[in-house]
């Protein structure tokens, strides 16, 4: 488990690696409409755990919101541009998971932010993709992603509408629908950490992407 620091806004951040080699991923989880504390991602620490020893030249900044909810967004991205900030302001990826797709979106003008890879991001239509300009957007989504009664979800329709909008404002980048893919990648059941079907895939893709940036 990584060393947990407080962030300049008042929330937590849990770093895993030394880093080294100035360059970060910082990952910033999903929310929801009620407003409660911030809480850790099960699939980002799942995602940290299996790739943070593949890659030991990354810092890996895991970033627990002060509130979680969409309806706290800009705190949320406040939270965000902290933890860049606390990754040593040099190289970074930002990886968003669901609602965390907009707040590394919108987080993306830092110093030092090259991309954004969003992992079944909501992408709203409101959403200033002004600070992606000059940046990459990759996107990975579950097919079978939908939001149903108590459970989370964004569709992939709704992350692909977001992506075209993107390239029609001439940013880089890639989308790739995992088949069988759900919305996340692991949950806790009775203290364990469970993996989702297809987490295989998910973390393939991932592997991906951070070869690319370790490069």
């Amino acid at each position: 488990m990584g060393r947990a620091v407080t962030l300049a806004t008042g929330a937590e951040a849990r770093i895993t690696n030394g880093g080294g080699g100035g360059r970060a991923v910082v990952l910033v989880n999903g929310g929801q409409r009620r407003e409660v504390a911030g809480t850790w991602s099960t699939t980002l620490e799942f995602l940290v755990g299996r790739l943070a020893p593949a890659f030991p030249s990354l810092e890996f900044v895991e970033v627990r919101y002060r509130v979680k909810s969409w309806r706290r967004l800009d705190s949320c991205i406040e939270d965000t541009r902290a933890a860049v900030a606390a990754g040593g302001g040099g190289r970074t990826l930002l990886l968003g998971f669901s609602m965390g797709g907009a707040v590394a979106i919108a987080s993306s003008a830092e110093p030092g932010v090259e991309g954004v890879l969003g992992l079944a991001p909501w992408i709203p239509d409101r959403l200033d993709l002004g600070p992606l300009r000059g940046k990459r957007l990759d996107i990975v989504h579950g097919s079978l992603d939908r939001a149903l009664p108590g459970i989370p979800g964004v569709s992939p329709e709704s992350s692909l509408r977001g992506f075209e909008r993107a390239r029609e404002a001439g940013i880089a980048g890639s989308y790739t629908l995992l088949r069988g893919g759900l919305h996340g990648i692991a949950l806790r059941a009775g203290g364990l950490m469970l993996p989702l079907p297809r987490a295989g895939a998910w973390l393939d893709a991932v592997a991906a992407r951070l070869e690319r940036f370790a490069a």
